[in-house]
């Protein structure tokens, strides 16, 4: 591997001085993040991108500089910080790679989430400190094999017995699922109404494969979970919430992660072609002089400016709780689009040094194919803006 991949020069953009509006600690908790994902993500994740292997070994690691749940309250394990800082460690994790930054927003947003805002007090206390810590890992089951932006479709099931329930169906395209200790799911009671429980690894008929041979997210395990008869104890089971209200609540957690570590992507890109473009030399010059690559890097600079913009404010309504599902559906969308281009364009900009793994820029762009989609589509985020906006349905 080259010495330019294992040394990691980032310097983050900030054209309208945004850094005049964090605090001091969101500040701290930015280095912190940023000097750990120079130190122990940059220097192998090509390797492990290359080899389509999650490197297990960063868990500790997300867990130390507080990446997993850290909005959830320090009585639990979590930090008990505001939503901007959540968005800061999640767009410094996603400049490294989206799949590490998949793992902790998995974690935090969709496990530890609604174990905190719809499980029981014996619930909390049981898995909460333990994922905070990193000691165990979990994964969230709601998308199915013909169930994607529809999940109210859904076919998983399960039957009250008496004293437990049976568990039965799948669930694909599972961040974390072929190492996760518990797993989030949601499945449909007899009555037709969705319910979330927590399935632990060791329950007998419960099984989670590994999905191989993805071009996107090489780094992150991804995988399926499959629900044989399994009897789940009804204390398992989050207790008020139904319908999709519970799983759509999760999403906006994720989304809003997103939303910031897309941007994240996008300023490693940019950072990335900027430094090529002062230093590779064509004609007599570098080609950073030249018309056409200013007009890219003029563009890419702007649209991470107006994103960063975007996610500040959000992350403020977010804290004080009024930041709507569809804001986030806008931020989520605007963050990836714009990260997909600035991807591409700075792949131009490197020529044929673009699509290799000395640089990040080609694995950045096939993981935002990925994220483009998770977490609701492109499209699914465009037609809940305009859903919002006429107050028309477009969806049916």
């Amino acid at each position: 591997m080259s010495k330019s991949v294992k040394k990691d020069l980032y310097e983050a953009p900030d054209y309208y001085l945004l850094d005049e509006l964090l605090t001091d600690e969101h500040k701290l908790i930015r280095a912190t993040a940023r000097d750990w994902v120079k130190k122990e993500v940059s220097p192998i994740i090509e390797d492990y991108a290359q080899k389509a292997e999650f490197p297990k070994h960063l868990i500790k690691g997300l867990a130390d500089i507080g990446a997993f749940g850290p909005t959830i309250p320090v009585e639990y394990g979590g930090a008990g910080l505001d939503y901007t800082a959540y968005g800061i460690l999640m767009q410094e994790i996603e400049r490294g790679d989206s799949g590490i930054r998949s793992t902790a927003s998995v974690q935090g947003s969709l496990v530890m989430y609604p174990i905190y805002a719809y499980g029981t007090a014996e619930q909390r206390k049981k898995y909460l400190p333990k994922l905070a810590s990193g000691e165990m890992m979990g994964c969230f089951g709601l998308t199915e094999s013909d169930h994607g932006s529809n999940p109210g479709g859904m076919v998983t099931h399960i039957k009250d017995a008496g004293s437990h329930y049976i568990l039965n169906g799948a669930k694909m395209w599972i961040s974390n699922a072929p190492f996760a200790d518990i797993a989030v799911v949601w499945a449909k009671d007899e009555s037709g109404k969705i319910r979330g429980m927590v399935i632990e690894r060791g329950m007998e008929g419960f099984s989670t494969p590994e999905t191989h041979n993805k071009w996107s997210l090489r780094a992150s395990a991804t995988g399926e979970l499959v629900f044989d008869n399994v009897k789940v104890p009804k204390e398992n089971v989050f207790p008020e919430i139904s319908g999709l209200k519970g799983p759509l609540g999760c999403l906006n957690q994720a989304r809003y992660g997103i939303a910031w570590g897309a941007l994240g992507a996008a300023m490693d890109c940019y950072d990335t072609a900027l430094r090529y473009s002062k230093e590779r030399i064509q004609f007599g010059k570098p080609i950073g002089g030249f018309q056409l690559q200013q007009k890219k890097l003029a563009e890419m600079v702007t649209e991470i400016t107006k994103g960063q913009l975007l996610v500040w404010r959000l992350g403020v309504l977010k804290s004080e709780n009024r930041a709507t599902a569809e804001q986030i559906s806008m931020a989520k969308r605007n963050s990836v689009e714009i990260a997909l281009d600035i991807a591409r364009n700075a792949r131009q900009m490197l020529g044929g040094m673009g699509i290799t793994g000395e640089y990040s820029i080609m694995r950045h762009m096939m993981n935002l194919e990925s994220v483009v989609t998770y977490e609701g589509t492109h499209d699914i985020h465009l037609l809940i803006t305009g859903m919002d906006v006429t107050g028309l349905n477009a969806f049916k």
